[in-house]
């Protein structure tokens, strides 16, 4: 298990002390779930719903981008070619 783990309710990474995701904890997300991108925006959705109960005068745009957004840009689109 990483040691990359959210802080909450503040959502900070408890080994770097920055916003989590950090970057080491993206890499890990993006290593663990090659191939299975759909799989990964659901575990960030759900982490999504606590951190907008947990920061609820965080706008919503600003929580979206923090945990959403930044896979799409993510080495993720290794997904087997269709034959």
């Amino acid at each position: 298990m990483s040691v990359h783990q959210p802080g909450r309710p503040q959502w900070i990474c408890a080994r770097c002390g920055v916003p989590w995701p950090c970057r080491t904890r993206k890499r890990q997300l993006v290593a663990e779930f090659t191939g299975a991108r759909i799989s990964l925006m659901l575990h960030l959705s759900a982490d999504l719903l606590q951190a907008c109960e947990d920061l609820p005068h965080t706008p919503s745009g600003v929580l979206h981008a923090r945990f959403l957004a930044w896979p799409r840009s993510a080495a993720l689109h290794t997904e087997p070619p269709h034959t």
